[in-house]
């Protein structure tokens, strides 16, 4: 009884579920008694004693399924870690991959910057050499008209 009930406790129920043919449990043999309690004393003996002789095979029955279930888990087990550590690995290098991208795009970005700063200095300055000589040609064109407005006042006078 101990057997089976650290045997379904180990398979989760599965290898209790299923009924092998020739094994009883002792809860079965004593609806087996109960249903049968017409039949001589003799008869229950040999019941007993057919239920303790399949118990012992039932018994190896169950630690070589529950070795078998346990390697099959074992086997299971290993592929879910080996599934995990594949899925970790792609993870890693698909973040690696993102994270050099992020860091190409940001040097391409501050290289724009850089040169969109240079662009915009560049032409500050053309602006300010074009200021500085448009106000030298208004100088000088108000300095041609003050020369010629003061030639024609002396020859008025």
């Amino acid at each position: 009884m101990q057997r089976m009930l650290w045997a379904e406790a180990e398979g989760g129920g599965a290898s209790g579920t299923k009924k092998k043919p020739g094994h009883l449990s002792s809860d079965d043999d004593d609806e087996n008694e109960e249903s049968e309690g017409d039949k001589v004393g003799t008869s229950r003996k040999k019941k007993k004693s057919k239920t303790n002789v399949n118990t012992g095979v039932g018994g190896s029955r169950c630690t070589g399924n529950s070795n078998n279930l346990r390697e099959i888990l074992e086997d299971f087990m290993k592929q879910q870690l080996h599934m995990e550590v594949q899925w970790k690995e792609t993870f890693e290098a698909r973040e690696e991959e993102r994270r050099m991208k992020e860091m190409e795009w940001r040097q391409k970005m501050e290289a724009l910057e850089n040169e969109r700063i240079m662009m915009e200095t560049r032409w500050r300055e053309r602006e300010e050499q074009r200021r500085i000589r448009e106000e030298a040609r208004a100088e000088r064109r108000d300095a041609l008209i003050t020369a010629l407005l003061n030639k024609l006042r002396r020859e008025d006078i």
